[in-house]
């Protein structure tokens, strides 16, 4: 069997890696893969974001699996995309994936379903934004709405910070498009903890937990 590894970071080295071992693959491939992964398999050079480019390669290839890694192809529908050429792919579909995509979308379905969160506003005027800010008070945490590389969310320890980082996310465009809503939230301390599991929507595969050890404050 053919595996198509979709990314080009650490994660998708690890997954190459990984899938390389299995007696059943013949060949991985990477798209677009980096130094790593050519070291185990063979890069691609489609961008994550070619969804027709990954399924024309997926169909030439006669690809048995693809496993993305990135969480921008599944925001984008990848996973639709190749389910409706006929292509055995896994990860989140295009509606299931809006829980990465967005941290509006994130916030307001917790809020619906009384899931444990940190209270919190949505707002897509900056002025409106700060005005809350110096209502509430910090600490407090901005966050861009969409997709912004692990980089779209700052903790504030003063009003001054919010303010500016109101200023970074919605009026200086450092984050594009992510930026034009932001979630002011609760500033909450602990220990951080995530538990992973996989479904495929009948079945609950549970994994170990994991957690993110940040170096600062900013992100």
């Amino acid at each position: 069997m053919k595996v198509l590894i979709v990314g080009g970071g650490g994660r998708e080295h690890s997954l190459v890696w990984m899938v390389n071992q299995s007696p059943k693959v013949e060949m991985v491939f990477c798209a677009p893969g980096n130094a790593g992964t050519a070291i185990e398999g063979e890069n691609v050079d489609i961008d994550v974001e070619d969804i027709n480019g990954l399924v024309e390669f997926g169909k030439k290839e006669v690809i048995g699996l693809t496993v993305v890694g990135p969480e921008v192809p599944l925001t984008l529908g990848i996973v639709d995309a190749f389910e409706a050429a006929g292509l055995r792919i896994f990860g989140a579909s295009k509606k299931a994936a809006e829980i990465e995509g967005s941290k509006v979308f994130t916030k307001r379905l917790m809020a619906k379903y009384n899931v444990p969160t940190g209270f919190f506003e949505v707002f897509d005027s900056p002025d409106d934004a700060r005005a809350y800010i110096k209502e509430v008070g910090t600490p407090i945490v901005v966050k861009a709405d969409g997709l912004a590389a692990g980089k779209g969310v700052i903790v504030c320890q003063t009003v001054q910070e919010a303010n500016e980082a109101v200023h970074i996310i919605m009026e200086e465009k450092r984050f594009g498009d992510a930026g034009d809503r932001v979630v002011v939230e609760e500033f909450l301390t602990g220990e951080e903890a995530s538990f992973l599991a996989f479904s495929d929507g009948k079945n609950v595969l549970p994994l170990a937990t994991s957690q993110d050890h940040k170096p600062n404050l900013r992100r």
